[in-house]
């Protein structure tokens, strides 16, 4: 079910879907983010395959959608947006995800990861900072993904040692939360090179994904 909304702000305000199948939730980040002078809710969604007519319909700078969603679950979701070459940023809710389904959320292009036990203000922080560009995962998630691809790196060489100056650029892209199709555009390449050249960069790094990528990037001080 989808919950339309009156447009009421200005049209500089960060316009919002929000999805939660549990109605006292979605009321609850209604009254979030209606508070905040800087958004502007356009759709609220109990269920799957309303999110995605809503983000379709509304096309929103940022999709606040819970993982755990019925008809298609969160993920679900994020697969089809990015297929779909959708430009709202998507900004997942999860009381509970281990690494394998964290990591295949960073593959399929999630821009940002909150806990539900989170205090409400970093939600709001979280996606402020997703409208500006910025990656941003739970803390206690990248420790344990961290540990969890730590066994796949290769030590602490510099990955200047390891990519050449392209690869190096495009992860630096990569860090800076630009996706694919945008990275062909700045490096005057089709999209088809760049994954190539990422096909490359994992199999040098032996990683498995852009979170790992990501993740290992930070830890060489690039992001």
């Amino acid at each position: 079910m989808t919950v339309p909304q009156t447009p009421t702000r200005s049209d500089l305000a960060i316009s919002l879907v929000l999805a939660d199948d549990h109605p006292i939730v979605l009321e609850g980040l209604a009254q979030l983010f209606s508070h905040e002078p800087d958004f502007h809710i356009q759709a609220r969604c109990t269920d799957g395959e309303a999110t995605l007519r809503a983000v379709r319909r509304c096309d929103p700078d940022i999709l606040v959608l819970d993982v755990r969603m019925p008809g298609r679950d969160g993920l679900a979701i994020l697969e089809e947006l990015t297929s779909a070459t959708c430009r709202t940023r998507v900004v997942l809710l999860t009381a509970a995800l281990d690494e394998d389904g964290l990591m295949k959320a960073m593959r399929l292009g999630a821009w940002g990861l909150v806990r539900k036990e989170t205090a409400p203000r970093v939600l709001v922080q979280c996606v402020r900072a997703v409208h500006a560009g910025e990656r941003w995962l739970d803390n206690r998630s990248v420790v344990r993904a961290q540990v969890h691809v730590a066994p796949r790196e290769t030590g602490t060489t510099p990955l200047a040692e390891i990519l050449t100056p392209r690869e190096t650029e495009i992860v630096r892209m990569i860090a800076h939360g630009l996706r694919n199709k945008e990275i062909a555009t700045r490096l005057s390449i089709s999209e088809g090179t760049v994954k190539i050249h990422l096909h490359n960069v994992y199999e040098k790094l032996q990683v498995d994904g852009r979170l790992a990528l990501l993740l290992r990037a930070r830890q060489h001080g690039i992001g």
